[in-house]
């Protein structure tokens, strides 16, 4: 077996998550039915569709969802569904980034872990508009070729195909406590 002084490093570009971020925020949209409500009878939001661009040390989700609003008007003598496109953008700060990756080749993607939903509605103080109180959030990660750093094995593989190797006094069960739900998702 090779002794520490055997071995050599390279450094090697390869295309990594450079930078991860995640952002849960709650936002207020005001709809104005043609007519002024008497009552909220329900509210949902549908088609989310959103896109993600990078902005500097953030990721930049840019979307569109609809507001669905079913309420009472004429003193809740008749019903309408009040319907509008909201546009947002919401800036997902890069908790982790990679100071090493190369600009040029970065690419960003988005998920909404939580999609935009309808936590109450209510009608304004003025009675002409109502409020929507929507929560959202998102997960991003920043993909960009990288500069890491390898052991080389100078014989080649063949070297260690049949031999064990020694991780240090790791014992079989010194895993067993771990939490699994702690393990991204991503990697099973």
């Amino acid at each position: 077996m090779s002794l520490d002084k055997d071995l050599q490093c390279r450094e090697i570009y390869t295309k990594a998550v450079c930078g991860k971020g995640r952002k849960f925020s709650q936002v207020t949209n005001t709809v104005t039915p043609p007519h002024a409500p008497t009552s909220i009878l329900g509210a949902w939001i549908i088609n989310n569709q959103y896109d993600a661009v990078k902005s500097g040390e953030n990721v930049e989700v840019v979307g569109t969802y609809d507001i669905n609003i079913w309420y009472s008007y004429d003193r809740n003598t008749k019903t309408d569904v009040a319907k509008e496109t909201v546009s947002y953008v919401e800036v997902v700060p890069l908790h982790y980034l990679d100071k090493k990756h190369k600009p040029s080749t970065a690419e960003v993607s988005a998920v909404a872990t939580q999609e935009p939903n309808c936590v109450e509605a209510s009608i304004s103080s003025h009675g002409d508009n109502v409020l929507i109180r929507v929560e959202r959030e998102f997960k991003v990660e920043m993909f960009a070729e990288t500069k890491v750093c390898v052991v080389v094995c100078p014989n080649g593989c063949d070297e260690y195909d049949d031999k064990h190797v020694d991780f240090g006094g790791v014992e079989d069960g010194d895993f067993e406590d771990l939490d699994p739900d702690l393990f991204d998702e991503e990697l099973s």
